[in-house]
C-alpha cells in the first residue's frame, strides 16, 4: 500500500481510502451493519489506514459503525469525517464536531471536512471565516488534526485558505468525471493539498458490472447518477471495453485499474466504498499500483470519450 502525506501535515494516509457512505444505509440499499463493520476490518488488515465518513451519512449512523469497527485499533487508523453545511454557524460546528466523536468513540478526529459550501442544499450562507474560526479552534483544543473542504471550487478553497491552513480537497473524480481537473486539483497541486477523489470508480460504473437494463433498488441514490443517463451509460461501456486490454495486462482488474488512474496522479488517493470484505480485499490490492506513462496517457483518451460529452455542471447528481 502506497503511503502520502496529507497536505503540510505529518499525517501519512493510505493511498486507497475506505469510503463509508454506504454504512449509513440511507440512500443505499440492502446494507447490513455487521458486513460492513468485516468490511472495515479487512480493509485494515489489507493495508488500508484511513477510513472517510461524514455525519449526514445515515445522520451519525456510519460513523456510529465505523467507530465500534475500529476502537480497538483507533491509534493505528486516520479517520476522517465532515461537518455537513447545515451546522456551519460558529457554536453548530463544535456540536457537530463533539457529536462525531461521540459517534466515533474517539477523543480525536485526525481530518475534519466541511462537507459543502455553505448554502448548498438550503443552508444558510454563513461566512466562510466563522466556520474557519471554529475548526482552528477545534483544532488549538485537539479535537481535530487537520482540516479539508469537500465539493468547494478553487475560488472557495482560495477564500477558505485566507482563516487558515487547508490541507486536503475531496471531489467527485474518475477517468469518466473530470472536472476537477480543469481548476482545483491545479490549485491543489501547486498549494500541496492533497486531492482525496470520491466516487473513483464513478460509483461502479469503471468496474464494468452495470449491464444496459440494470435496474438499481428503491432507494439507491445510484439512479439518479448522471453517468448512468441513457446517453452517457452507453458511451461508459463503449469505454470500458477498450479499458479491459490495460487492466489485463496490469493484472488487475476494471474497478482496481479506475482506482490506480487516480492514484498514479501527484499527491491523490482514491476513496473506495465496499459492501463485503471481498470488495475492501479487492479495493486494497490496487493500492500498490503505479501506472505506466503509456497506459495514463491511452486512458486519458479513452476517459475523454466519455467526458468530452458531459455538460460544465460539476455535481454528479440530480437530487
Amino acid at each position: 500500500m502506497k503511503m502520502i502525506q496529507l497536505g503540510k501535515t505529518d499525517i501519512q494516509i493510505s493511498s486507497i481510502i475506505m469510503g463509508t457512505w454506504q454504512a449509513g444505509r440511507a440512500m443505499w440499499a440492502d446494507i447490513d451493519d455487521s458486513e460492513t463493520g468485516r468490511a472495515m476490518q479487512a480493509a485494515f488488515d489489507n493495508g488500508v489506514t484511513t477510513f472517510d465518513t461524514a455525519t449526514v451519512y445515515g445522520d451519525g449512523h456510519s460513523e456510529q459503525v465505523l467507530g465500534k469497527a475500529l476502537q480497538s485499533i483507533r491509534s493505528e487508523v486516520v479517520i476522517a469525517t465532515k461537518v455537513f453545511p447545515h451546522s456551519l454557524a460558529y457554536d453548530n460546528v463544535f456540536k457537530a464536531c463533539h457529536k462525531s466523536l461521540k459517534d466515533l468513540k474517539s477523543d480525536y478526529i485526525d481530518l475534519y471536512q466541511i462537507h459543502w459550501p455553505a448554502g448548498s442544499f438550503g443552508s444558510k450562507k454563513v461566512p466562510v471565516e466563522e466556520s474557519m474560526s471554529a475548526l482552528n479552534k477545534l483544532k488549538e483544543e485537539g479535537k481535530i488534526r487537520a482540516v479539508g473542504v469537500s465539493n468547494f471550487s478553487e475560488e472557495q478553497i482560495a477564500e477558505a485558505s485566507q482563516y487558515g491552513q487547508i490541507e486536503s480537497l475531496q471531489p467527485p473524480w474518475s477517468l469518466f468525471w473530470r472536472h476537477a481537473e480543469k481548476e482545483t486539483i491545479p490549485y491543489c497541486r501547486k498549494n500541496n493539498i492533497t486531492v482525496l477523489a470520491y466516487s473513483p470508480m464513478a460509483q461502479g460504473l469503471l468496474t464494468g458490472k452495470f449491464s444496459a437494463d440494470h435496474q438499481f433498488a428503491k432507494g439507491d441514490h445510484r439512479a439518479k447518477n448522471r453517468l448512468f443517463l441513457p446517453e452517457n451509460f452507453s458511451r461508459a461501456q463503449d469505454a470500458l471495453i477498450k479499458l479491459k486490454p490495460i487492466a489485463e495486462r496490469n493484472d488487475l482488474t476494471l474497478g482496481q485499474l479506475a482506482l490506480a488512474w487516480i492514484i498514479s496522479h501527484e499527491n491523490a488517493c482514491a476513496i473506495a466504498g465496499a459492501r463485503n470484505a471481498e470488495q475492501a480485499i479487492q479495493n486494497a490490492k490496487a493500492g500498490g499500483s503505479t501506472l505506466s506513462a503509456e497506459d495514463m496517457e491511452e486512458m486519458d483518451s479513452i476517459g475523454r470519450s466519455v467526458t468530452d460529452h458531459l455538460d460544465d455542471n460539476p455535481v454528479l447528481w440530480d437530487f
